[in-house]
């Protein structure tokens, strides 16, 4: 299958994902000796592996840049002149070109932008020139990278073949999610040679305003010299929420967990809109009393809005780079997603540059790819998490307390960069860095600050938490949203609560609106949900 010198490429879409491969293939490797031969397996997301083969060593040829291509996240001062504009209620406004995106059906393109849960069709002919002109620049979202990566292989044939020489077997994992551009790329390997295996469940296609909704994974099983095998064993889910999801998804998968003798299985609750935070509560205490792990399970909810809502996150204070210090603060102290607030911190640093060099928030996020990175990466890492020395505690008084001491630990850490690493930093910093809208208020309140970060319970989007699996999951759901799981995964919503009850090990809630218990209770008990209460 594999020739002397070619190598099989496993991939998937998550970092995590990406790591639990690595460890199991690492095993593997040391329990058959396979010594030098283990190289010739690489894991990657596919987004790293066509960054790694294509975007970074060729796609600049096909961009018109005079560099090797880069990365932007968004945040980067010069992206300023390349805005894009929707409109919405008779008004237009302008969105971050980290906001575009690229689909391909039949090789004809569209883009379009995605924000607050709608999406806003964009001109073709006019995106194409905003991207192209970006692209001249060497510069590329995440996004983009994709649109890049397809140019590039159908620009520059000698680069697929090359690719298809090198990885004559791709294996893709979660391949559910692959969207129309990934969708184009893959076809554009296959064509080339390459023997392409998917692996997934269409069920859990939840990305359908990208093209992803499972639909290119279930019909590759139909393509002629394809074979299809099916995964029907579950290593995830008691019984009875394997019987459960078995119900909706009309599979017949097999559970290999036995019944535990703890409380476990799926339960409905009502709740109503006033009282959706004593809904999270009681969550909460039947996880502890179910023995599970509070923080290995979740709250989880069809959008951010009430994801936000429930977990307390209000619109961050501050305007223009103060504005993303708060939100990275924020993130760190009540969250404690340091990741985020390190990528916040990174942009607002790169925005207090007189000259940063292009692609240096990506660079500095992403050390792997860039080791040469490493010590900046390390600096404002290192000034990301310390509330003492570095980016202030939320406790503090915003206007009064905090916003001096990030202005004077900024300037510090600006002149460190200056001194060891040669990056100037902008004039008039007071005015990039003013304390407009800072309330006379500490960012997050005492009681936050003083709760048990080891009984956190997560609140989260269904999204966010696709391919993890989790002790215990409370679904927060509307009625259309209820009816829909009920019918099946023939619409996206109705897969999306699919995702939901799936990620859940040993306890699943659905929380179900008091105005709509009635009428959905007999339909819920005949799927095989109880009442919590009646337990």
């Amino acid at each position: 299958m594999v020739g002397h010198r070619g190598r099989v490429a496993l991939l998937s879409f998550s970092n995590v994902a990406v790591d639990t491969f690595t460890r199991g293939y690492q095993e593997l490797a040391r329990q058959m000796s396979l010594g030098a031969d283990a190289s010739r397996v690489e894991i990657d997301t596919l987004d790293g592996f066509i960054t790694r083969n294509v975007l970074h060593p060729h796609a600049h040829r096909t961009m018109g840049a005079n560099q090797a291509a880069y990365l932007v996240t968004g945040g980067e001062a010069f992206l300023s002149g390349f805005q894009v504009w929707i409109e919405a209620g008779g008004r237009k406004y302008p969105l971050s070109i980290a906001k575009l995106q690229v689909a391909v059906q039949g090789g004809a393109l569209s883009f379009f932008c995605s924000h607050n849960d709608q999406i806003y069709p964009l001109d073709a002919g006019d995106a194409d020139k905003l991207v192209r002109r970006l692209g001249r620049t060497g510069a590329y979202t995440h996004n983009l990278g994709r649109y890049w990566c397809w140019r590039t292989l159908q620009d520059q044939p000698a680069i697929l073949r090359a690719l298809v020489q090198r990885y004559p077997h791709i294996l893709i994992d979660e391949a559910q999610d692959i969207g129309t551009m990934h969708q184009a790329i893959i076809e554009q390997l296959i064509t080339g040679g390459a023997c392409v295996s998917l692996i997934g469940d269409p069920s859990q296609g939840i990305y359908e305003f990208a093209g992803a909704d499972g639909r290119f994974l279930a019909d590759y099983g139909k393509r002629p010299g394809v074979v299809g095998y099916g995964l029907t064993r579950n290593y995830r889910s008691v019984p009875a929420i394997l019987a459960l999801a078995n119900r909706i998804s009309a599979r017949t998968d097999v559970a290999d967990r036995g019944v535990p003798a703890t409380t476990h299985g799926p339960f409905f609750i009502s709740y109503k809109t006033a009282d959706q935070d004593k809904l999270v509560e009681s969550f909460q205490a039947a996880v502890i009393a179910a023995g599970l792990e509070v923080g290995k399970s979740a709250v989880l909810c069809r959008g951010r809005p009430l994801a936000d809502r429930l977990s307390g996150k209000a619109a961050p204070v501050g305007q223009g780079l103060v504005k993303n210090f708060v939100l990275a603060t924020l993130y760190r102290d009540r969250q404690r997603n340091y990741l985020e607030a390190f990528k916040l911190v990174a942009g607002c640093i790169s925005g207090l540059l007189a000259d940063p060099p292009h692609g240096l928030v990506a660079q500095i996020t992403q050390p792997s790819r860039y080791p040469a990175a490493r010590p900046l990466c390390r600096l404002i890492w290192s000034f990301t998490r310390d509330a003492d020395t570095g980016l202030p505690s939320s406790g503090l008084l915003a206007d009064t307390q905090w916003h001096p001491l990030l202005l004077a630990r900024v300037k510090a850490l600006l002149a460190t960069l200056e001194r060891d690493h040669g990056l100037k930093p902008a004039e008039k910093l007071g005015n990039k860095l003013a304390k407009r809208d800072l309330p006379n208020t500490p960012l997050m309140s005492v009681e936050d600050l003083a709760g048990d970060d080891t009984a956190r319970l997560r609140i989260d989007t269904v999204h966010q938490v696709k391919g993890e699996s989790l002790d215990a999951v409370l679904y927060v759901a509307t009625k259309d949203h209820v009816v829909e799981l009920l019918a099946g995964v023939n619409t996206e919503v109705g897969r999306i609560g699919y995702v939901a009850i799936t990620r859940a090990r040993n306890l699943l809630w659905l929380g179900v609106p008091a105005n709509a218990l009635k009428e959905l209770r007999p339909a819920l008990v005949a799927h095989g949900f109880t009442e919590v209460g009646n337990a």
